[in-house]
């Protein structure tokens, strides 16, 4: 039963319990926190390797934890229980709420009363004091620097927690931290983000918003600040449920907010209305830089810590990394609750591969004609589900978590002269870098689900004309690079999506992948393509082919909707796009894109040289 006693109180606490479980791998030899340390998680990671402890980080005072939530077994051990039972557990509570009569929510309540909305707030802790650092110095943190282009040291797992100064509401988020100097860093709050919220309220009123940052909570704790929660649902509250008991809380010791008793490190400070700094580049979870950018300053009063504290650090990138777990985790806790206000939906999957807001896959069961592309339409509107670039929708029978299961519904049932949508000059994440223009982007939804037929019209859809594009007579076995001595290689998935790798990464003026997208869907090489192709897509010499997750992410991180799709034929009609044909997706890397993010050979090399003095085997 879910909500059962059954997480842990530190992440102190959970590492001594991965490490009896043989899920901890500790490293006595110095360690350089300058892309050394990441790169071994790195290895670590993509080797399936255990969570690692740093005894031993030059320059700093404290041991450093990393990959402690980068795999199922872990992720299971942290709850105590299965993640998609968690949702389920969480969505019966919720369906008992409605409708809201006095007995249904006793009964979803009480068994949630004495733990996530019972949290006490203690003034101190006997059992573990905390300490101070006199003077306040960053530098005496292992705080990383994960990748060669970054502007300097990050820290890549802080817990924000602010209050609303309007309502006193509480939001707990994770944003990374640029580290200015001994007592300042940035506060990267991107677009839509809840304590981004908090600062604009205190701004508007023209005064400091009080901030405390956590580093090292229990896993129920992170997870729950990780997670995009409905805004103005309490992070606090919900890692209670996770972990079953109530997050015991104090008050700061130099700020008047209250902060988890427990973190292994709290950093108190506030950060002053109209101060901004240049944030940036980093290298994210797209896998690549982002752009450098104005953002707030956090000034910090006091840090203090457990007596025997861990610092937590992750490392993100181009995928697999540790927030793949993460972000699975949410979406397995979470992704149920959709149904609630969308009881057509059945699932909805956002891609780690693709960086998460880049490729979401939905499953719904459509109750009358069209509603497929206005449930599309309406969840693009719904939380951080509104920062997704692609939405493909599917019926329920399609596993929406597999790519090439959408793909299949795509050959079968998509047309883009009815099933494609654009929706040009909107919000979009801000890492998001294909529009040129933080914050603003394009989004695209697919209908790929079977059409019904409109009983109101006398039993037929929409009328199609005869679509000679895929019932042609391809020749499967011609050579691609045939057409353009430019492709070096190419790859059909599914008998639907033809993805062709041109040598033009970091080489072209910006045009070569357009060009190739033309060429490769005008009607006079139509011939000469596989077989029922229905979307060809370029990518540039760093994808690998051979691998869906490199499909995945080479494809959705790079194109801009509006800017970079193109069909064989479109016309305008009035206001309307009409498209035709094969859709062409030109996802090159283009001059005024940001960086992929790459290991230096050299720091590989180094940490290959000394996999078994880290004692790897």
């Amino acid at each position: 039963m879910a909500g059962k006693e059954r997480g842990f109180d530190t992440l102190g606490q959970f590492l001594t319990r991965l490490e009896r479980e043989g899920e901890l791998h500790r490293i006595t030899a110095e360690v350089d926190p300058y892309l050394e340390a990441p790169q071994i998680a790195c290895r670590a990671l993509i080797e399936g390797g255990k969570a690692l402890l740093f005894e031993n980080v030059k320059g700093a005072k404290f041991p450093l934890a990393m990959n402690f939530l980068a795999s199922a077994r872990r992720v299971h051990i942290a709850l105590g229980t299965d993640p998609e039972q968690l949702g389920q557990d969480i969505l019966h509570v919720a369906e008992q709420l409605m409708p809201p009569k006095p007995r249904n929510l006793w009964r979803a309540a009480q068994p949630l009363l004495s733990r996530a909305f019972a949290t006490r707030v203690r003034h101190t802790n006997p059992e573990e004091p905390r300490q101070y650092f006199n003077p306040v110095d960053l530098g005496q943190l292992p705080i990383l620097q994960t990748w060669p282009e970054d502007v300097g040291k990050f820290i890549t797992l802080p817990e924000v927690f602010t209050y609303d100064p309007r309502t006193g509401k509480r939001n707990v988020g994770m944003y990374r931290m640029q580290v200015f100097g001994a007592t300042s860093t940035g506060m990267h709050w991107q677009i839509q983000k809840g304590g981004g919220f908090h600062y604009l309220e205190s701004e508007k009123l023209g005064r400091p918003l009080e901030v405390a940052v956590a580093i090292g909570t229990d896993p129920a704790m992170l997870m729950a600040a990780v997670a995009p929660l409905p805004e103005g649902l309490d992070e606090v509250l919900f890692a209670g449920f996770l972990r079953g008991r109530a997050t015991t809380m104090t008050r700061g010791k130099s700020i008047s907010i209250d902060v988890p008793t427990n973190a292994e490190f709290i950093l108190e400070g506030f950060v002053p209305p109209q101060e901004r700094r240049l944030e940036g580049p980093f290298g994210d979870h797209f896998g690549h830089y982002s752009h450098a950018g104005q953002f707030p300053v956090f000034h910090i009063r006091a840090i203090t810590h457990l007596a025997k504290p861990v610092f937590a650090a992750t490392i993100v990138g181009k995928p697999p990394m540790e927030d793949k777990w993460l972000g699975d985790t949410t979406q397995l806790i979470l992704g149920s609750l959709i149904r609630l206000n969308h009881p057509e939906v059945r699932s909805v999957w956002a891609f780690y591969e693709a960086g998460f807001h880049n490729l979401l896959g939905v499953a719904t069961e459509p109750r009358y004609v069209r509603e497929a592309m206005k449930t599309g339409l309406a969840l693009m509107r719904e939380g951080h589900l509104s920062l997704t670039k692609c939405a493909v929708v599917v019926n329920p029978e399609v596993n929406n978590r597999d790519f090439r299961a959408l793909l299949r519904a795509i050959r079968d049932n998509f047309d883009p002269h009815y099933d494609f949508l654009l929706i040009p000059n909107t919000a979009m994440d801000t890492l998001d870098f294909t529009s040129f223009q933080m914050n603003l982007g394009s989004k695209m939804i697919l209908d790929a689900t079977r059409k019904q037929p409109d009983t109101a019209s006398g039993g037929k859809y929409p009328p199609r004309g005869e679509n000679t594009f895929y019932s042609r007579t391809g020749r499967a076995s011609e050579d691609v690079k045939n057409v353009d001595l430019r492709i070096r290689e190419w790859k059909v998935l599914e008998d639907v999506l033809l993805v062709v790798k041109l040598e033009t990464l970091h080489k072209s003026e910006g045009l070569a992948g357009r060009e190739m997208i033309q060429k490769l869907i005008a009607d006079s090489n139509l011939e000469r393509l596989p077989l029922g192709i229905k979307m060809v897509a370029a990518v540039s010499e760093d994808v690998n082919l051979s691998s869906d997750m490199e499909v995945i992410w080479g494809i959705f991180t790079r194109f801009d909707a509006a800017r970079d799709i193109q069909f064989t034929r479109s016309t305008l009609v009035g206001a309307t796009a009409v498209n035709e044909g094969i859709m062409g997706i030109d996802a090159t890397w283009k001059p005024g894109y940001p960086n992929p993010c790459v290991m230096p050979e050299e720091i590989v090399k180094r940490v290959d040289s000394r996999w078994a003095e880290l004692g790897f085997r």
